[in-house]
């Protein structure tokens, strides 16, 4: 049974910074597309980051976000940067098979497993 476990998550001042991870368990995390996609109270979710071989990032987070991923932990890690109020956000951790990842990174439907989520709030 694949769990994705979220933590990292708290409240920081406009400009700070917080590091998430994600624990995975019951997969390899090499072996799948793994991302974060965050959900701002009355919005839609929206995808944050990914990683395979490479690296994909919304528009919004680049170059302030990273992610990346320490295979013998099965952990992906999320550093954000230069934080803003409108990253204010829950932010979830996702895994998805590689099959079709190309072009499709992105889609949030394509993605199989998800975390129960944690709070990022950024105060101004």
């Amino acid at each position: 049974q694949v769990h994705l476990v979220e933590s990292g998550g708290g409240l920081v001042q406009a400009g700070g910074s917080l590091r998430l991870s994600c624990a995975a368990s019951g997969l390899t995390s090499s072996d799948y597309a793994m991302a974060w996609f965050r959900q701002a109270l009355g919005k839609e979710r929206e995808f944050v980051a990914a990683i395979i071989s490479n690296t994909y990032y919304a528009d919004s987070v680049k170059g302030r976000f990273t992610i990346s991923r320490d295979d013998a932990r099965n952990t992906v890690y999320l550093q954000m940067s230069t934080l803003e109020p409108e990253d204010t956000a829950v932010y979830y951790c996702a895994a998805r098979p590689l099959t079709g990842v190309i072009g499709t990174i992105r889609r949030e439907y394509d993605y199989n497993y998800w975390g129960q989520g944690t709070q990022v709030t950024v105060s101004s």
